[in-house]
């Protein structure tokens, strides 16, 4: 055993009994590479990567290679989601060194003396293949380098802390307008977009959900024409083309509807357990890669749950019930919090948890539901994956029915049964290992997933479920005044980052909207001003991922660009905006604000990286309409679907029971004994309310 035996992390432990003499990243492995002269041997991986766990077999547990390891380097080995600060720097150092995108496992060879990486790549195979070099190669090569070209890996590493210390520096020009951005990120995105399948880009195809609410909320200013100009800054003379008005963007909505539904009907959902897996790898979203991601899942329900927003469509409540559910089901612990992430692999196979043999499928059921399923899933077309089929919709359910001319409820009943049947089978397989220690920022996202669409579809079960994960936040990873941004089994991790303090005031301004409850509303303040006081750049706006008195590493980003998960600043400058305008608190939007002016130049350069970070300065340049309902708790229901009915990313609402003890400041605290039977609704903008609103009627209007 190594070190690492001493770990809590599950991917750090995984490695433990490697011949390898891995360490924690920490002090001690730091100052002895720099007390023997060695270069460290940095790889980052996480507990569900499938290639993590290929390059393990490969390499780190052959003793051979071990050897070479424990002879030239001092290893270290990172779980990425326990530091996401470490990963975000090296990834970016791969970024910088190799004009590539990085991923997992990273294996990055440092200078001890700087820590700045002079080699740098992902997975590397034990003996070359497919354009890749052998690791036992380049160990010796890059152990080799380091002797002999000493200068050179100096200058190397030079260049790059030069070029990250110049990243924070760049701030490229604003041209003040808040609509150029938006319609930069338009045009682009659609120059992108697959529009046979779906998404953008071609394969692996990942679901891109900043870029997916984007175009959803471009759609819906361009109902209301607030693309244009606002009045004070639209030119008096302008060009005949410019001064038309024009429609809505249908073209915008089919693209979002489009990829909402190639991606439910896909092979990336899980169409017997629920949940979706993190990426397909081909155009068609047919062969997923088969780890599930809670954070990615919490996005993707909130995502779906704005599209309902907009109608009811079954498939998109297929998919969204199916993932709730499997968050409710398998990723949420005893004590309240969603556990982290399952594997790809199980018994050492990637898939082989829920793929299926055909003739297994029809034993398991009876003739009628085989037909439906095997007309559904395409079982009657070749196998899609190594022998086997990966399930996937062929075809819209409807057209199934007609087809097989079956009534619909008794097709709906058969599909059913059918899937309560594999899931059961299913069940008796061999299933992939689940990480279940809990991530203060994966969590904050299921929770706003799990709030928005319990809230839409009438569940309150999941705002039952994201309660009790805020729930489990608050008592157990809040510690002597700081948010700490990992629990495992009882022990807690490092103090949170931006993204844990962002995601998780985002999550719980959804829940609040959902269901009020003063400790939530604490909490969020709490989070607020650990945002400004903890991360904030004074000097030049925006928020850094790390805190301030946190470890120093070879360089302190300020995250802003989309990734698989929305970037912190865009978090945190929507969420304190949203919490600025409940609380009337003008500190909160100022520093969002500031940042927005940071950021803006950016997002304009290049608006399809930064779609996340648009959409918050849309949220900024135009205040929301804030409609507060008040009253016993068992009449707020009503009031609020009212006020939720369709898809109005500008409209907040919150139902605050008479009993709530914290609320914003600018409502009235004290209610008349006679008025406190009935509800009583307030709309405000910029924190000056409406007078209150007591008729049921009035209000429909006033919602219209």
């Amino acid at each position: 055993m190594n070190r690492l035996a001493q770990e809590t992390s599950p991917y750090l432990l995984e490695h433990a009994a490697n011949p390898v003499d891995w360490m924690p990243w920490g002090e001690e492995a730091i100052s002895r590479a720099r007390a023997e002269d060695r270069p460290i041997l940095l790889s980052i991986g996480y507990s569900s990567c499938h290639w993590c766990h290929v390059m393990a077999r490969e390499s780190f547990a052959d003793e051979a290679t071990a050897r070479v390891m424990n002879e030239c380097f001092v290893n270290v080995k990172v779980d990425r989601e326990e530091r996401p600060d470490l990963d975000r720097v090296y990834q970016l150092s791969h970024r910088v060194l190799t004009g590539r995108g990085g991923g997992w496992p990273l294996t990055a060879f440092l200078d001890p003396q700087t820590l700045l990486p002079f080699f740098i790549g992902t997975y590397f195979p034990r003996q070359p293949r497919h354009g890749l070099a052998g690791f036992n190669d380049l160990l010796r090569r890059v152990a080799k380098g380091y002797a002999t070209k000493r200068l050179e890996v100096t200058a190397q590493g030079e260049k790059l802390g030069a070029v990250l210390d110049q990243l924070e520096k760049d701030q490229p020009a604003q041209q003040g307008d808040d609509n150029a951005p938006r319609k930069k990120a338009r045009e682009a995105l659609g120059e992108l977009y697959d529009p046979g399948e779906g998404g953008f880009g071609g394969a692996p195809k990942f679901p891109m959900p900043a870029a997916v609410e984007r175009l959803l909320r471009h759609w819906a200013d361009s109902k209301t024409n607030d693309l244009q100009e606002p009045p004070a800054t639209r030119p008096r003379l302008v060009r005949i083309a410019d001064r038309r008005r024009r429609g809505p963007d249908t073209e915008a909505l089919n693209m979002v509807l489009t990829t909402l539904t190639k991606m439910a009907r896909g092979g990336i959902f899980d169409h017997v357990g629920g949940g979706f897996f993190r990426y397909a790898t081909d155009h068609r979203w047919a062969i997923p890669h088969f780890e599930k991601m809670l954070g990615d899942n919490g996005v993707l329900l909130a995502l779906y749950a704005d599209a309902l927003a907009i109608g009811l469509d079954p498939l998109f409540a297929h998919a969204a019930r199916g993932s709730a559910e499997w968050l409710r089901r398998e990723m949420q612990r005893p004590e309240g919090g969603y556990r982290t992430a399952q594997d790809a692999d199980s018994e050492g196979e990637e898939g082989a948890f829920y793929v299926w043999r055909r003739d297994a499928v029809k034993r398991l059921l009876t003739e009628d539901e085989h037909l439906v399923v095997e007309t559904l899933y395409g079982l009657d077309k070749r196998a899609n994956f190594e022998g086997k089929w990966h399930l996937r919709r062929h075809d819209a359910w409807r057209a199934v029915v007609e087809r097989l001319t079956l009534e619909p409820d008794r097709a709906a009943t058969l599909l059913a049964s059918a899937q309560a049947k594999l899931f059961a089978a299913r069940a008796e397989r061999t299933p992939p290992a689940t990480d279940g220690k809990v991530l203060c920022g994966w969590n904050g996202l299921a929770i706003r997933g799990m709030a928005l669409a319990g809230a839409g579809l009438a569940e309150p079960s999941w705002v039952d479920s994201a309660t009790r994960a805020a729930d489990f936040i608050r008592a157990r990873m809040v510690e002597d005044g700081r948010l700490r941004a990992v629990w495992t089994d009882g022990t807690l991790g490092p103090n949170a980052l931006l993204d844990d303090h962002a995601n998780l005031l985002h999550g719980l301004l959804a829940l609040l909207a959902a269901r009020w409850r003063d400790e939530d509303y604490t909490l969020a303040l709490f989070l607020g001003d650990e945002l400004l006081r903890r991360f904030e750049d004074e000097r030049h706006g925006g928020f850094f991922l790390t805190p301030h008195d946190h470890e120093r590493l070879i360089h302190r980003p300020k995250p802003m660009d989309d990734e698989a998960l929305p970037p912190g600043n865009a978090t945190a400058i929507r969420a304190l905006a949203a919490l600025g305008h409940l609380a009337g608190e003008p500190r909160y939007l100022d520093a969002a604000r500031r940042a927005g002016d940071w950021a803006r130049g950016h997002a304009e350069q290049q608006p399809t990286g930064h779609c996340a970070l648009i959409t918050a300065l849309d949220d900024l340049a135009r205040p929301p309409e804030l409609v507060i309902v008040r009253g016993p708790e068992d009449t707020l229901a009503e009031w609020l679907s009212i006020a939720r009915a369709g898809y109005r990313p500008r409209r907040h609402c919150y139902g605050i029971p008479y009993a709530a003890r914290h609320m914003p400041p600018f409502l009235p605290r004290l209610v008349a004994a006679e008025e406190r039977n009935r509800a009583s609704a307030f709309v405000c903008r910029d924190f000056a309310c409406s007078a209150p609103i007591r008729d049921l009627g009035e209000f429909k209007k006033a919602m219209a």
